[in-house]
């Protein structure tokens, strides 16, 4: 598996490695092991698939008092992945990166604890599976501002989001509860 870094230390680019000739391919999307081996041992306790179409934006979302880790990757279409730091004593506060994660590059992102998380669908459609480090919580979520200007995120849109109630009610950075 080869480890893309980004500007935030923590939250990184998978790549594996990919077996392919005529009749298709084969990953290893997870290997115990293989992640313990590279610093990213976790429990995941949970699977989630969720199938959106264009300019459909979810996030961003993180849960306080039941954190999740998130192990993000797609299997039909592409999406614009990002996480935010949302550590209040990081040095990385406030800053985030980005990934374009597709079923033709078979990238995955790792957003680890203490971190919101959020994509949108740059192709007709996406599947996206991600495995987490903790149980769905909802007394727990909360959701960042997608367009926050404090955050500053340079969304790939072709047209208005496509937003559920709960991202369209996010609140900016510098009035969320984060983490200490």
């Amino acid at each position: 598996m080869n480890i893309k870094k980004t500007k935030l230390p923590e939250v990184v680019v998978l790549e594996p490695k990919v077996f392919g000739d005529e009749r298709g391919f084969l990953l290893e999307s997870y290997n115990q092991k293989s992640f313990e081996a590279i610093g990213l041992g976790r429990n995941f306790v949970q699977d989630n698939h969720s199938r959106s179409v264009r300019n459909v934006l979810r996030g961003l979302h993180y849960q306080l008092g039941q954190p999740q880790g998130k192990l993000v990757r797609v299997v039909t279409g592409a999406i614009w992945d990002v996480a935010v730091d949302i550590r209040r004593g990081s040095s990385t506060f406030g800053q985030w990166v980005a990934e374009e994660l597709s079923a033709e590059n078979k990238r995955m992102f790792w957003v680890p604890e203490g971190f919101a998380h959020g994509f949108v669908v740059i192709s007709d459609s996406a599947d996206v599976l991600y495995k987490v480090t903790a149980f769905y919580a909802p007394s727990c979520e909360r959701s960042l501002l997608w367009n926050d200007p404090q955050l500053g995120i340079t969304w790939p849109l072709s047209g208005e989001p496509v937003l559920s109630q709960k991202d369209r009610a996010g609140i900016p950075l510098s009035q969320a509860e984060v983490f200490e």
